[in-house]
């Protein structure tokens, strides 16, 4: 009998929301699904944070060439002024957070390095940055490390079958498009992954916000973040 494997499949997003990495720690492997196209105005390359002011937005400016958007793995970034910028913004709004000093300086070290091309690799390595301080051990790995077949479900298939997974995990969203028996076909598994429920946590500037960068929680409650994700042990 195969063991079982549980495996999700995303495009990256910029420093995701609690939610992202809740599903990164539910999974055996997680599967960077970059190989689509950009999105403009998609949390590809922007994500929230919470301000004396309400929400604002850090967007990483990107070049777009044309009518036709790239894959987000050939999206470059557009220039490193925004580094200062989101930096800045973070400090300026988080200072005051219990455990800002403890992971500011790794994150703002990250970032001024300033050795990202795409906002694929951006992405990458902040998400397993994010994963580090959370302590999940899931594999990451990327969907050009399989081969891609045409068709949404199919391919989406097909790369459980190459993962060798018994089980599908899929946000919500997807239920729009995913035809579920082809999965059954093939004796896979699919799980629709809740994003509800999740406990509020000691969070700065009024109402409470769910919907905002991962930053927030591991700012706030630092090494206690894991607390108010369901997957995490």
């Amino acid at each position: 009998m195969n063991k079982e494997k549980k495996l999700a499949i995303l495009q990256s997003n910029y420093i995701p929301w609690k939610g992202y990495f809740d599903m990164i720690a539910a999974v055996d492997e997680f599967i960077l699904y970059d190989d689509m196209q950009f999105t403009r105005r998609d949390w590809r390359n922007r994500n929230k944070i919470k301000t004396p002011q309400g929400l604002q937005w850090l967007t990483v400016p990107v070049k777009v060439k044309g009518k036709y958007l790239e894959s987000i793995r050939n999206t470059e970034l557009d220039g490193y002024e925004w580094v200062s910028a989101h930096c800045k913004a973070l400090y300026q709004n988080y200072r005051r957070a219990a455990y800002f000093d403890l992971f500011f300086d790794q994150l703002e070290s990250i970032l001024i390095q300033k050795n990202f091309n795409t906002v694929s690799v951006l992405n990458r390595t902040l998400i397993e940055w994010v994963c580090t301080q959370l302590e999940i051990e899931t594999k990451i790995t990327n969907s050009w490390d399989y081969s891609l077949i045409e068709g949404k479900t199919e391919r989406l298939v097909d790369i459980c079958l190459q993962a060798g997974a018994t089980e599908y995990i899929s946000g919500p969203a997807a239920k729009n498009y995913i035809n579920e028996s082809f999965f059954k076909d093939k004796g896979i598994k699919v799980s629709w992954f809740s994003y509800s429920g999740y406990p509020e946590y000691p969070q700065l500037w009024g109402q409470f916000e769910h919907g905002v960068t991962i930053l927030d929680i591991l700012f706030n409650c630092g090494k206690d973040a894991k607390l108010y994700l369901k997957n995490i042990d």
